[in-house]
């Protein structure tokens, strides 16, 4: 379907939630012969990529530049990061949010969701990097659910086991329950050992993490379907 666009401006946005909005049409007849009534609205995000934001998503793909080449220079970081944003946008962005973006001048949600882009890419493709990969990280679930799918422990990167945040109580058949939407960590058998050691609350302080609810996708990679919600309830 072929669509017209137009630009608008917020001119008031009301108690209810309701958002004024103020738009020129740049062909009024050809809107009545039109007969518009639903329109589809974007809001693109009015505050620019931060400093700090910019620093993380040049620093990830260093690290993606130095895998791949064996180096770290000007040239192969804007190699890499040519590949990495037209990766991002091919595989994130839909319809006219589809569009080259600058690292210098786009908003503060494009930055966001590229800087998560970057840290599954190097968790997905087991990417070595100089510094915690947590610490360039912008969005702490997103991280470990990452490192979830990948089976990473989110502290160290190394090879993890799903850890349970909300326990299974005593006697329940882990096979047999349903996992949905249970929090959980992935953790190597060190980090698992230190987080009965020290509690779950003084380790999630300690090491920044934020556990994630297990859907059906990290059921499926740790083989935790069990009964479905129909036939626990029953």
């Amino acid at each position: 379907m072929i669509q017209e666009r137009v630009t608008g401006t917020v001119r008031d946005i009301t108690e209810d939630g309701t958002a004024v909005i103020h738009a020129a049409l740049p062909d009024p007849l050809r809107a009545m012969l039109r007969d518009y009534k639903d329109v589809e609205i974007i809001l693109p995000d009015g505050r620019r990529i931060s400093p700090e934001q910019r620093r993380k998503v040049y620093a990830l793909i260093g690290e993606v530049a130095e895998y791949v080449d064996g180096i770290r220079n000007a040239g192969t970081v804007e190699s890499a990061k040519r590949t990495l944003k037209m990766e991002f946008m091919l595989s994130r962005m839909e319809g006219m949010e589809r569009r080259l973006f600058s690292l210098a001048t786009c908003d503060v949600t494009t930055a966001r969701e590229f800087i998560n882009f970057l840290v599954e890419f190097i968790i997905e493709n087991d990417i070595p990097t100089r510094a915690p990969l947590i610490e360039n990280c912008e969005d702490i679930a997103a991280y470990v659910y990452a490192c979830l799918m990948s089976k990473k422990c989110a502290v160290c990167g190394r090879h993890a086991d799903l850890h349970h945040v909300d326990v299974v109580g005593m006697g329940r058949d882990r096979t047999e329950i349903c996992h949905i939407g249970m929090r959980a960590l992935p953790l190597c058998r060190e980090h698992h050992t230190e987080i009965h050691a020290v509690g779950q609350e003084g380790f999630l302080k300690r090491y920044i993490l934020e556990p994630v609810k297990i859907d059906e996708r990290i059921a499926d990679v740790y083989g935790l379907r069990g009964k479905s919600r129909k036939e626990v309830s029953l």
